[in-house]
């Protein structure tokens, strides 16, 4: 009798026991993102409207700095720290976690017939069976301009780059704002706004993407080295110190009114929206000399999954059904300007500069960034090589030719083409 009721006693607080730990996650959501520069958007904006429906559920919003996100989700989700939701990078990066077993498939999420299967190409398997992020956004880029600037010089946005680089000598030649606004210290800047930005009209979009998958074309060949060799005479352009200057910075000049031109994200508009006080305009890539067909890397950026070791998924799957509503899709595009809803829902975008990009896709195809699908699931890291040696041609540590070997070399080494 004494040892059954010691066993009750003992089976009893293990319950017990089990249930505090339960209660203790219950209710309570952390997000891990790299969007560090939107989190009073998140806390005051997305997160207060998502506790209207669940008001009992508290969400915290964690961000790391975008150049040291991966590494650092990586370290967590490895030791075990990480956030119940991952806001997902687009394809390769997340697919990696999944096949991990650290992220979940979302085929159980209804909320996943709300978006068209382009958009869940970006977090799906290479059969596109299983779902393990649920899309959010998509990005376009091109570049930002001072229409100021541009009025004192008599210019207008330039349809080829024969006029780009017209309007970069005469802001050079008046010399009241500094030509072109980028940096090359944090190196990623060089790659996404610069390599990736223009690139497409060089390699057709989508054709010269494929192709490079598919072996049939490598970086060496002329339209990639065309591209370094365009992104080597933005140099004398880019104002004294660029070398030393981080992608802050070049917000911070911009924002200030003393850069005419910024090669851009649409993810920038809210923060110049915020900071500049003078009108801003945006024009899609130039096109080069003889070209008539116009293409915009128009990239599927941002998801958001369920780690598969969260202590509270009922809740966190609450949250990204949420995520596929009209409701969020409205929200987060007017919230963020610059960030395009990728769901099937209606959206009107509000702020013009925003739809003024969005509506580029009316007269350019659209393409994504040729190093996230596929070729880059090996080391060394493709997306990681394009940074340096973009960064390196700018500086004029590398010729264009030079940067395309190496990164030819370096994809050669684990990447074989399927025949």
């Amino acid at each position: 009798m004494k040892i059954g009721l010691a066993w009750m006693r003992c089976g009893a607080a293990v319950v017990a026991l089990a249930a505090g730990l339960a209660a203790a996650h219950a209710g309570s959501l952390k997000i891990e993102s790299w969007r560090n520069d939107d989190a009073d958007i998140w806390n005051n904006t997305i997160i207060p409207t998502f506790n209207k429906h669940y008001p009992d559920i508290k969400v915290e919003f964690s961000a790391t700095q975008p150049a040291e996100y991966n590494a650092a989700l990586n370290a967590k989700l490895d030791g075990g720290t990480a956030g119940d939701l991952i806001t997902c990078r687009p394809f390769d990066a997340s697919l990696q976690l999944y096949q991990k077993h650290q992220l979940d498939g979302l085929d159980d999420l209804a909320g996943l017939a709300n978006f068209p299967d382009v958009a869940k190409a970006a977090w799906s398997t290479d059969d596109g069976k299983v779902t393990f992020c649920m899309p959010m956004a998509s990005v376009i880029h091109g570049f930002m301009y001072n229409e100021d600037a541009f009025k004192k010089i008599g210019a207008k946005p330039p349809k080829t780059m024969a006029e780009f680089h017209d309007i970069l000598d005469k802001l050079k030649k008046d010399g009241t704002y500094t030509p072109i606004d980028m940096g090359t210290a944090d190196q990623w800047e060089a790659a996404t706004m610069g390599f990736q930005n223009i690139g497409p009209n060089y390699w057709k979009g989508e054709t010269g993407r494929e192709a490079l998958i598919s072996g049939k074309e490598k970086y060496t060949d002329p339209d990639y080295i065309a591209v370094w060799k365009e992104l080597a005479t933005w140099a004398p352009y880019m104002g004294n110190g660029f070398q030393a200057q981080k992608s802050a910075d070049s917000q911070n000049l911009f924002s200030l009114g003393k850069a005419a031109i910024y090669p851009a994200g649409s993810w920038d508009i809210s923060t110049f929206r915020k900071d500049a006080q003078f009108p801003i305009g945006a024009f899609p890539p130039p096109l080069p000399a003889g070209d008539t067909e116009c293409y915009i890397s128009d990239h599927t950026d941002i998801g958001m999954g369920l780690n598969a070791a969260s202590k509270n998924k009922e809740d966190a799957k609450k949250f990204l059904e949420w995520l596929s509503t009209p409701e969020f899709a409205d929200l987060y595009a007017n919230a963020l300007p610059g960030f395009f809803p990728l769901s099937k829902a209606k959206v009107t975008i509000k702020d013009p500069l925003a739809a003024d990009m969005l509506g580029w896709r009316a007269t350019c195809k659209s393409t994504i960034r040729n190093s996230y699908q596929i070729l880059n699931r090996g080391t060394p890291n493709l997306e990681n090589e394009l940074w340096n040696v973009s960064a390196q041609v700018i500086n004029g540590a590398m010729t264009p030719e030079a940067a395309g070997q190496q990164v030819q070399t370096d994809l050669d080494k684990w990447y074989k083409p399927a025949k």
